[in-house]
């Protein structure tokens, strides 16, 4: 049930709701909300577009009451207080001013500047959430609440929980020692002419009476503080106001209507008597009273200081707890990287043995390759003095092939150069034979002509044929001797060159079976190849020709 605004349905049909009067009523709701400090408050109804309040020693129904079922009425404070801090004892006296207060500046009846209006925010947002915490109040918590006033802008709204971060406790009763320093508050405000027919305000406060400009509700054209003002009256729709002051003229304005004059009457009386009041003793009932608030404000203070140790040791716990979480998850970060590094070092240490052993094993079979490249290496060295050695009776022995060939070549070319003589002389000879065979025929013709009669002993003593003739078949047989000696010798010496010719192959063989491999190299190699597979300078640029062509052609 909101206590901003209390409404009281009375139904008719009740028998017990028709005889009571206003106190009844009024002292009913207040005994329902537990409240002692009545005489700040009333019941408040509307008729037509003026407010008036219940009056107590009347019955409810007999007044000017709304006779619509069902009755409403407003439980309002009427009359406010000088000082909220030293006169508003209950706190439930303290929260229908706050929650009355608060509704009035939102729905702007009291002016109210920004800045303070967000001061008064701040503490209205502690009284309904309390203190601030930032875990439960994220920003934009206040986004939907209605906090402000509509004139003033929602960038206060930043400002106002910067402040709410910071308020005090008794927020309510800090909000009311801040809004009871306003110029409206508590003024009660009625429109009136004087008698020039100029259009005023009669503001009605527990300070006394004021009179405004229409247009300014803040300050006062002047005022009459309660203990200055004598009397107070009204003849129908004229109110005066006489001073204490016997030389001060009496103030007198007409209201709009008869009802106005009574309800200003009726609030000056109840604000003037609670002035006096103020300024007396109090009762025993106030004084009983205000020491069961101290002591429950004592109390409260109290209880306050503990739940505040009590709030402060849990954060202090909270923190420790915070803090040994965090070193917890530090640690158990760390004992998770200790874990994960150890792993990495079994891991590595395995892979170090693995490798130590694969090392190991590389060592001894690089030490059995270095023994046995010693082992080949003097086995090269001594092949290769073996070899050298070979080398050397090999060039020995080609230097001799090629002296011999020298000088076979040297014997073939005296031979040949024997064999031409010998072959100009046959040449000679056989020019010798034809010239004596037709000198022979020349001188046989003859005979033949001169004396065919003749005995042989009477031939002239230079016709011996027959001497001549045998003389000639013994050069001719002689010559035929030699030409044969001489193919003889011919085909011996080709015989002995080719033979030589062979031995020169097979030593160059064997000279190039001793050269060393690690000599050769690559073009040597390839040069090799050439020569095995028969290959040649231009039967390789015939091929690379032809490629081109049907490379050219293809393109």
């Amino acid at each position: 049930q909101s206590l901003q605004m209390l409404q009281v349905s009375i139904f008719c049909a009740e028998m017990i709701i028709v005889k009571w009067k206003g106190k009844d009523l009024f002292d009913r709701v207040c005994r329902t909300l537990g409240l002692r400090e009545t005489w700040f408050f009333g019941l408040r109804y509307n008729i037509k577009d003026t407010a008036a309040w219940l009056k107590m020693e009347k019955r409810v129904l007999d007044q000017e009451v709304p006779k619509e079922e069902p009755i409403t009425l407003h439980f309002l404070a009427k009359f406010y207080p000088e000082n909220a801090e030293e006169e508003l004892v209950q706190d439930i006296t303290q929260h229908l001013f706050f929650l009355q207060v608060k509704r009035k500046i939102l729905e702007e009846e009291i002016h109210c500047p920004p800045e303070a209006s967000v001061l008064l925010a701040s503490y209205a947002v502690h009284a309904k959430y309390g203190d601030y915490d930032p875990n439960v109040h994220k920003p934009g918590f206040l986004a939907e609440e209605e906090l402000l006033p509509k004139r003033v802008s929602d960038t206060w709204i930043y400002l106002l929980t910067r402040l709410y971060c910071h308020t005090l406790d008794e927020a309510e009763m800090e909000y009311l020692k801040i809004a009871q320093d306003l110029d409206m508050y508590g003024v009660n405000y009625f429109l009136i002419r004087n008698k020039k027919g100029t259009d005023l305000l009669l503001g009605v406060d527990a300070l006394g009476l004021h009179i405004y400009e229409p247009d300014n509700r803040l300050t006062p054209k002047c005022s009459f503080p309660w203990n200055e003002i004598r009397n107070i009256s009204y003849s129908d729709k004229e109110f005066t106001i006489k001073p204490l002051d016997k030389k001060t003229n009496v103030f007198k304005f007409n209201s709009s209507r008869l009802r106005v004059n009574k309800l200003i009457l009726q609030l000056c009386i109840g604000n003037h008597d609670l002035f006096m009041r103020r300024r007396r003793v109090d009762s025993l009932e106030v004084q009983q009273m205000k020491a069961q608030a101290r002591e429950e404000r004592a109390r409260k203070q109290v209880e306050r200081q503990r739940l505040q140790r009590e709030k402060q040791l849990r954060e202090e716990a909270e923190r420790a707890r915070d803090e040994l979480e965090r070193r917890l998850i530090q640690l158990q970060d760390e004992a998770h990287m200790a874990n994960e590094a150890l792993l990495r070092s079994e891991q590595t240490a395995d892979l170090l043995a693995e490798k130590a052993q694969i090392a190991e094993e590389e060592a001894k079979l690089l030490a059995q390759k270095a023994a046995e490249a010693e082992t080949e290496m003097q086995r090269i060295k001594v092949t290769a003095i073996r070899g050298q050695e070979e080398r050397r009776l090999m060039e020995q022995k080609m230097l001799e092939a090629e002296m011999l060939a020298l000088k076979m070549a040297e014997e073939s070319e005296r031979r040949a150069k024997e064999a031409d003589q010998l072959k100009q002389d046959l040449q000679e000879a056989k020019e010798s034979e034809r010239r004596a065979k037709h000198k022979l025929l020349e001188i046989t013709s003859r005979a033949l002509y001169t004396s065919p009669g003749l005995p042989s002993d009477s031939m002239p003593p230079d016709l011996s044929f027959s001497r001549e003739n045998l003389s000639f078949d013994f050069k001719d047989t002689d010559m035929k001797r030699l030409s044969m000696e001489i193919e003889k010798e011919k085909v011996e010496y080709m015989e002995k060159s080719k033979h030589l010719q062979e031995q020169l192959n097979e030593l160059k063989t064997e000279i190039e079976s001793l050269k060393l491999k690690e000599r050769e190299t690559p073009l040597d190699i390839i040069h090799n190849q050439n020569t095995e597979q028969g290959t040649s300078k231009h039967s390789n640029f015939k091929k690379v020709s032809t490629s081109s062509v049907a490379c050219i052609v293809d393109t």
